[in-house]
């Protein structure tokens, strides 16, 4: 027992160096030709308001994604607070900035224990989710393409054969979960039954996913349900492009003939890639992707591409950190003003005895 459990330990440790590594490689590749003295001296040039209005359509676009996931969980739990939902959101994001990944669990865990419900229905949900982010982004990828003014495909030579691999991905990807769901007893039982002749230990691991993946698409019940999550689909991708245009205010940058709405989009969609790669919030590959775009789509001079993608990432990157302190705060002074226990990183861990 104790050899399984200083494996699973080690792992762990190289999971997190490992996406240590790729962050720092991410970083070389950015700033390997960018004077970092000049960029920060274009920071400090930085309009304050513009960073404020930067942070509200931050929050807002968020607190969209937070409407929603209430679609998604609306027959699970009806009028789940709203607070918890956006909560859980900006903790998950906050927690991914440190480790990859592993805030999508605590989400899962935070709403679980603040709203009573199933952790493992929950989780269902956010991984039903983050296919529909996955779709979303890759039509908004097929709009950049035909709203720019040039050929978006000779300038990002990549694009293409992602947006192939992607599309083609997330055929199968629905593909499978739609078997899944439609006849999830005779499909998890052939599955699970061949892998349980590679690994016992891989056939319960793919029995826990298939029940966390048919929980969370189960959990959207109604044509009403579906509607929602476009219409607030769309709504999420129009405020992050939004966002990605008060980030050129705040640098002044937005004074280029070529910087507009669609101009936003087009760098919002491409740089959103580099949050896909498994770095700590980003960190890296962000950088990496939005410079890249920048000064390949739009010429800007790679000084002042780094400096965007610095201020826009860290801005971001603060703003998650401390609102998910906050957010934990306020949500625990509430709790306690109810007579109800306070929950922590710690806490949530533990089994819920009224809920998986």
């Amino acid at each position: 027992m104790t050899s399984v459990k200083s494996n699973k330990g080690t792992a762990k440790v190289l999971g997190v160096l490992a996406t240590i590594a790729i962050s720092l490689l991410f970083l070389f590749i950015a700033f390997q030709k960018v004077d970092l003295s000049r960029s920060f001296s274009i920071i400090s040039e930085t309009s304050f308001l513009a960073v404020l209005l930067y942070l509200i359509v931050f929050f807002a676009s968020h607190y969209a994604r937070a409407l929603r996931w209430q679609y998604m969980l609306d027959s699970v739990k009806p009028n789940i607070s709203k607070n918890h939902l956006f909560g859980s959101v900006m903790v998950s994001y906050g927690v991914s900035c440190v480790i990859p990944r592993l805030g999508e669990v605590y989400r899962a865990l935070f709403l679980g224990r603040w709203e009573n419900i199933s952790r493992t229905t929950v989780l269902g949900t956010i991984v039903v989710e983050r296919i529909i982010d996955v779709t979303f982004f890759a039509f908004a990828s097929l709009v950049s393409a035909s709203i720019y003014s040039g050929n978006l495909y000779g300038e990002i030579p990549w694009l293409k054969t992602l947006l192939v691999t992607g599309f083609s991905l997330i055929f199968i990807a629905v593909l499978f979960v739609l078997l899944l769901v439609r006849f999830q007893n005779k499909f998890t039982a052939i599955l699970v039954s061949l892998s349980a002749k590679i690994s016992l230990k891989l056939s319960d691991k793919l029995r826990t996913l298939f029940e966390t993946l048919i929980e969370g698409f189960s959990s959207i019940k109604s044509l009403g349900h579906i509607t929602g999550i476009i219409i607030w689909s769309l709504v999420i991708m129009l405020l992050y492009a939004l966002n990605t245009y008060v980030g050129f205010f705040m640098l002044d940058m937005h004074n280029s003939n070529e910087i507009n709405f669609a101009s936003a989009w087009v760098v919002m969609t491409l740089s959103s890639f580099g949050n896909f790669i498994p770095t700590p919030g980003g960190t890296g590959s962000y950088h990496a992707i939005a410079i890249f775009v920048l000064t390949k789509a739009y010429g800007f001079d790679s000084d002042s591409s780094a400096a965007y993608a610095i201020l826009t990432h860290f801005v971001g990157y603060v703003a998650f950190i401390a609102s998910t302190f906050l957010i934990i705060f306020y949500l625990n002074w509430q709790r306690a003003k109810q007579g109800l226990p306070k929950e922590t990183f710690l806490s949530v861990l533990k089994s819920n005895p009224d809920s998986k």
